[in-house]
């Protein structure tokens, strides 16, 4: 699929603008998975006008602040194979890790409908057969195989993304949350057993903003 044809003002700009970005990241993607990434930007720009699933509504902008804000994170899923992106919203960041990393299994979970049957399209159009999609509160949901990792972006508070989806994280697992500041009180008041195992800076390629991840794991006895 070629959303982005040649007659798609700035068309040539945008990919320009991820493929710079992405060098200076450490990913090797392929062609593909950059058209891919392209053909995703494309229907989140076209549903947002009517589905509003994000204030950014200019294209460049929508590079660096969703494809290269989740690209940027990719490195740290490096040893999963069974993700949960939490209050998935338009699939940031688990449409970029499921293209990203096809050898992976990607669930997401939102409970508004309209994000849900836009995250669906996205899968039936790019054909992505290691995508899930779950219409529903993460609390009320129930799988036969745990995930090793869940994970979010800017989501809700730590405390309440731990208490809400704990039951869902493998034995084991661990949860990386894709933050701004990531401030010291919210991450104090994380409910035991669960602790920040590393708070990790992320440098987004053209975005002059803080990015943080991260790493929660239940601490041991």
């Amino acid at each position: 699929m070629k959303v982005f044809d040649r007659a798609t003002p700035g068309r040539d700009v945008i990919t320009e603008l991820l493929k710079q970005g992405i060098k200076q990241l450490p990913l090797a993607l392929s062609e593909e998975q950059v058209e891919k990434l392209l053909d995703y930007l494309h229907l989140l720009n076209k549903w947002n006008s009517v589905y509003n699933l994000t204030s950014v509504r200019d294209p460049l902008e929508m590079v660096k602040l969703h494809l290269l804000d989740s690209l940027a994170a990719v490195p740290a899923f490096a040893g999963a194979t069974n993700v949960l992106d939490v209050g998935a919203g338009g699939g940031l960041p688990g449409m970029v890790l499921a293209i990203s990393r096809p050898d992976m299994k990607v669930s997401m979970i939102d409970t508004v409908h309209k994000k849900t049957a836009f995250l669906n399209q996205v899968k039936a159009e790019l054909g992505l057969s290691n995508v899930t999609v779950y219409t529903k509160k993460v609390q009320e949901l129930e799988v036969r195989t745990k995930f090793d990792v869940i994970t979010s972006r800017a989501f809700a508070d730590l405390s309440d993304f731990v208490n809400w989806s704990g039951h869902l994280l493998q034995e084991g697992g661990q949860y990386i949350a894709l933050k701004g500041t990531a401030p010291a009180e919210e991450r104090e008041r994380l409910p035991a057993p669960w602790k920040v195992r590393k708070l990790e800076p992320l440098a987004v390629p053209g975005l002059d903003a803080e990015r943080h991840l991260v790493f929660i794991q239940a601490e041991t006895a």
